[in-house]
């Protein structure tokens, strides 16, 4: 273990590419996640139903779905049910090689799978460069995944579950418990109001309008990156935030003809802003107060 370290720190080309490979790998992994943990959440809320109610179901004929994990059953094509070899999942490449289509049906596979294989890979790389063979690395590597995780999901579902939000919150937390990135009285801080401050604005919103503005699990992830860069920065990521997603949401409107009401997921902007806060964040306050003072 010990050679490994040291070939990590003294061989920037090795480094670099284990993080690489082993984030596509990883991606792979985040397709799965994103594809099945919403399908694995919705079976559990139905079984609670059919608990819940068990005299009024009793005579339901219902079929029930297989119990669905994020590792069985194996993976296969939706058009076909073809299982998908192991050659045929490789990342990016094996994408690649069959040309986006099924080696049985040769219905298009969707471009999003190697992207997010990609995607994860080339953020990962970003923070191997950032923060160099470091413990914060392995554990800034692992919020970088879960985020890749909830985007995706939020986009697809308008849902952050609680099941990856929070061990991460936890995660920054532990992190800045020595120091790692912040004080952690500034993480416990910033984690109590960056609950707090989304939970306050929604509840203005909605005795104003009538209507939800977000969700609960946008207040959860803001507290996740105040536990993680400090209460200091969290007026810069939810400037950014909003920034990122009013640019999204007029270009959706735009190009893709989305309806004025339309609700859009408000977590992927969060997300993409609080990555770029954790890496930069202290570089573009400066400059952002250097520009208004």
């Amino acid at each position: 273990m010990s050679e490994f370290i040291y070939l990590l720190e003294n061989n920037s080309l090795f480094f670099y590419g284990f993080v690489f490979i082993l984030s596509l790998m990883i991606g792979s992994f985040l397709n799965v996640v994103i594809y099945r943990f919403p399908k694995m959440l919705e079976q559990g809320w139905y079984q609670e139903c059919r608990e819940f109610l068990a005299d009024e179901l009793k005579q339901s004929s219902k079929k029930e779905d297989a119990p669905l994990t994020l590792s069985k059953p194996d993976s296969t094509c939706p058009h076909c049910q073809h299982s998908i070899r192991f050659y045929e999942n490789i990342p990016v490449i094996s994408w690649l090689f069959l040309k986006g289509k099924c080696s049985q049906c040769k219905n298009k596979i969707s471009a999003r799978y190697p992207l997010v294989e990609l995607s994860t890979a080339l953020l990962s790389l970003v923070i191997a460069q950032h923060f160099g063979v470091t413990v914060i690395t392995c554990y800034a590597l692992i919020l970088t995944w879960g985020l890749v995780a909830l985007t995706m999901i939020d986009f697809d579902h308008m849902l952050l579950p609680d099941q990856i939000v929070l061990p991460l919150l936890w995660l920054g937390l532990m992190v800045n418990l020595s120091n790692g990135l912040v004080p952690i009285e500034d993480a416990v801080i910033g984690a109590i109001a960056g609950y707090t401050s989304l939970f306050s604005i929604f509840w203005l919103f909605k005795l104003a309008t009538g209507k939800e503005g977000m969700g609960f699990g946008d207040f959860k992830l803001f507290a996740l990156f105040g536990a993680w860069i400090g209460w200091q920065l969290l007026p810069l990521l939810i400037l950014m935030a909003s920034v990122v997603g009013a640019v999204i949401g007029i270009s959706l409107m735009i190009f893709k003809n989305h309806q004025k009401g339309q609700a859009i997921p408000f977590g992927p902007y969060l997300a993409i802003a609080g990555w770029i806060t954790l890496l930069w964040g202290d570089l573009i306050w400066s400059w952002y107060l250097a520009q208004v003072i």
